[in-house]
């Protein structure tokens, strides 16, 4: 079993593309595992579309994965998110993460593109349905309240046999989505002893339903900081977590030094979880590349002894 780090974003820190391109570059030649990007359309921050990212992450890099963390399904097509999927997976030799999940009712995006909140979980599950099927067989016929198809195929299929399928989200509905339709599951913002008993009752019901998802397709995410507490973008940071939360968010991000991102993601590790999303908290060009480099340097060494 294999223990990797990615780097997520889950805004635009940057002050322009060519900062982008030089972190991407940064990661891609420095043995970062993948980048995930954040989904979300509406909203005052900058923000890029993930599957844009996904498709240009395809002919800039050479060896990075790359993935969405998690992008709304219930605000997509499904036929035409599995072509997409399967064309990036193809032009980037496959390297493709695709990671979903159902995204939030409070979630501005709804409205803005007259997508209705209400069954959003069954499109959700119907889609993942959809795209599973459409990256394996070659005739796919489908009867669900939301999405029919007939004899509906796709060419060429995606490099990966089979894609992976990662799904995001921690409630019943969710595990019962992963371990019927997912090969991974991914956390949200969510503490070890939070992920523990998801990983637990995914692999219970996987079994149920006759499948297994390997033992090192469980992901979780947290931001770092090489620095100290009482940085006011650490403070700051600190503060929306636990709005965003609703309870004190201490334990959900690693600040100081390896030791501190080791001991963290060491908890993780003993819940069940192998493959991990990493966060700097930082702004501006210089301070996420500085960032990003600083994780490479001392902790991914340490992650790749994991495995």
């Amino acid at each position: 079993m294999t223990v990797s780090a990615g780097l997520g974003i889950a805004n635009f820190p940057f002050e322009d593309a060519k900062g982008f391109w030089r972190w991407v570059d940064l990661c891609d030649s420095g043995g970062v595992d993948s980048i995930w990007q954040s989904d979300r359309l509406i909203g005052p921050d900058p923000n890029l579309e993930c599957m844009s990212v996904m498709a240009a992450l395809a002919g800039a890099t050479q060896r990075l994965k790359f993935g969405m963390n998690v992008a709304s399904l219930g605000l997509r097509d499904p036929v035409l998110t599995a072509k997409a999927c399967a064309t990036i997976d193809v032009l980037s030799e496959g390297r493709l993460l695709p990671a979903f999940g159902v995204g939030s009712s409070r979630s501005r995006d709804y409205a803005a593109t007259g997508t209705p909140t209400r069954g959003r979980g069954q499109r959700s599950a119907e889609g993942l349905e959809i795209l599973s099927r459409l990256w394996r067989q070659d005739s796919v016929t489908f009867a669900g309240k939301h999405f029919q198809l007939s004899e509906a195929s796709i060419a060429p299929k995606p490099v990966q046999r089979p894609l992976p399928l990662w799904v995001g989200g921690s409630a019943p509905q969710a595990i019962e989505r992963t371990a019927r339709w997912g090969t991974g599951w991914q956390a949200g913002i969510e503490s070890p002893a939070e992920v523990e008993p998801v990983i637990a009752a995914i692999k219970a019901r996987a079994a149920e339903l006759g499948r297994r998802i390997d033992e090192d397709h469980y992901g979780a995410a947290f931001a770092f900081r090489f620095g100290s507490a009482d940085e006011p973008i650490v403070v700051r940071y600190l503060e929306f977590l636990t709005q965003r939360l609703g309870k004190p968010a201490d334990g959900f991000l690693a600040v100081g030094d390896r030791e501190e991102i080791m001991t963290l993601l060491q908890r993780f590790r003993d819940t069940g979880v192998h493959k991990f999303i990493l966060r700097p908290i930082a702004h501006g060009t210089e301070d996420f590349i500085d960032q990003t480099r600083l994780l490479i340097e001392r902790v991914l060494p340490e992650v790749a002894g994991l495995g």
